[in-house]
């Protein structure tokens, strides 16, 4: 049973945010309009998860899709007809929350490092990607909001925060070009943006 359930809506929507601010605080005041898209997913998603569900009153008031209104509100399980469709949708997409997550706090940790030494981060997930930060929250709002729980807002939030942290990895990528020089464009060539190459794999810019 999901609907109705404000309270646990609250209280997931402040520990999530938590953890957001946690390991993606934005560095400076213009990065808070990413900060802002991302916090309007997670409070529009989260209360159409528990509180009430959007998606599925939307497409059968406006497009008349025959649909149940079962207690649970999982799209996929309205248009398959049955549980088992949302607990697959749910095991794929928290297999990908959960690596994407492995990814944020792994570059975290590699990046504060970086940042009190000074020195420029190349080894460790950052031999593989270049924002590992920004690849693992893709795969987080990815997993979450179109692949386990797919609602009209989450799809579209998840388009934008994409476009977004895109434009800020640029952002970015131009600081670490002006402070590191020849050293920074090396790393640009040889690793990609935000698909990881795999181990002893071809090494090359991402367009």
């Amino acid at each position: 049973m999901h609907m109705g359930m404000w309270g646990l809506a609250i209280i997931v929507i402040v520990v999530v945010s938590w953890l957001m601010y946690r390991y993606l605080a934005p560095d400076s005041w213009k990065e808070w309009t990413r900060a802002g898209a991302l916090q309007a997913f997670i409070i529009a998603f989260y209360a159409e998860m528990y509180g009430f569900p959007l998606t599925i009153y939307f497409l059968a008031r406006f497009f008349g899709l025959d649909v149940a209104w079962t207690d649970g509100g999982n799209l996929w399980e309205q248009l398959f007809g049955t549980p088992a469709a949302h607990i697959v949708a749910m095991i794929i997409g928290y297999t990908l929350v959960f690596i994407g997550a492995t990814m944020v706090v792994e570059g975290w940790r590699r990046i504060h490092r970086a940042r009190r030494e000074q020195a420029l981060m190349t080894d460790g997930i950052y031999a593989r990607v270049r924002h590992p930060q920004y690849t693992g929250l893709f795969l987080i709002v990815f997993g979450e909001g179109v692949v386990h729980w797919p609602t009209i807002v989450s799809v579209i939030a998840f388009l934008v925060i994409v476009v977004a942290y895109t434009l800020l990895a640029r952002k970015e990528e131009q600081t670490m070009l002006n402070q590191f020089g020849d050293e920074y464009r090396a790393y640009q060539q040889r690793v990609p943006m935000f698909i990881p190459r795999s181990v002893g794999g071809v090494q090359q810019e991402e367009p």
